[in-house]
């Protein structure tokens, strides 16, 4: 095969989601670098690849990645996987991608499941557009703070969490997205337990405290964005907002209506062009 680093995705929980392609570059590659050796080792025991494997994560030594440039300088090959999905997504690996790209060497992605893309695709929120935010901050009073920032994106927002804080995660959204927000639970995706669940965020809190079991495993926390300014404008600011329309630019009667009620005028132009044809 080709010299080069292939990223190689593996299944999120069902190992026959791994596809053939990926079987085959395992097994021809010169070697594996794993995040985890004992949890790939499983994989490739079950697919039947017997091949060299070393650990390789972001807390490596410089061995690792001194023995992976090695085998690319020799115009051999090696496959860097995960313990589950796409690697580099929310997992380590990008400072080995940028410097086996620097030095020159080629950088092959080998597809195949990644948990954000597999629970929006059962989420039932829009996909049209969404904001991958990975893993939220450990401390309560950051965690928070990163919520508030992302409270006027209008984009579906997925995150990943831990299970020991799942909970307290979705009661900071229930706090600063508010009790109507819809969410979904994307739980151990593809394995024996799977759960989906959509739900008003109020409801969504209420389900995973009441029940250890949802508590527990790989989790994937999906947001729907903010409906924007319809609902939050009142009489006095539509009027003004579409006498100004009238006479101006749509952008500068929402740029001269933001200024004056504090609302944005992204969500402000928006709410022009949603009654244009009124």
């Amino acid at each position: 095969m080709e010299s080069g680093l292939y990223i190689v995705a593996t299944p999120i929980g069902n190992l026959e989601d791994i596809t053939s392609r990926a079987v085959a570059v395992l097994r021809e590659v010169d070697l594996i670098a794993a995040e985890d050796t004992r949890h790939s080792q499983r994989l490739l025991q079950h697919c039947g690849i017997d091949n060299r494997l070393i650990p390789y994560h972001d807390h490596s030594d410089g061995r690792s990645q001194d023995r992976i440039c090695e085998v690319l300088a020799g115009g051999g090959s090696v496959a860097l996987i995960s313990d589950a999905g796409t690697p580099l997504i929310s997992d380590p690996g990008y400072r080995l991608v940028r410097d086996i790209q620097d030095r020159g060497y080629a950088v092959r992605p080998i597809p195949g499941p990644s948990a954000a893309i597999a629970a929006l695709s059962v989420c039932g929120l829009a996909t049209d557009s969404f904001r991958f935010e990975g893993f939220l901050p450990a401390r309560p009073g950051t965690r928070k703070n990163s919520l508030k920032a992302l409270a006027d994106e209008t984009a579906t927002l997925v995150f990943y969490e831990a299970p020991h804080r799942i909970v307290d995660t979705l009661e900071a959204m229930l706090e600063v997205f508010g009790a109507d927000r819809e969410a979904v639970l994307a739980r151990e995706i593809t394995k024996t337990f799977e759960t989906v669940r959509r739900a008003p965020l109020a409801e969504l809190a209420q389900f995973v405290s009441s029940d250890s079991n949802q508590q527990r495993g790989e989790i994937v926390l999906i947001v729907a964005g903010r409906s924007g300014a319809v609902a939050e404008l009142d009489a006095a600011n539509a009027r003004l907002l579409r006498a100004l329309a009238a006479e101006l630019p749509a952008k500068k009667a929402a740029a001269l209506v933001a200024e004056h009620s504090g609302l944005r005028k992204k969500d402000l132009y928006n709410y022009l062009l949603s009654i244009k044809d009124d």
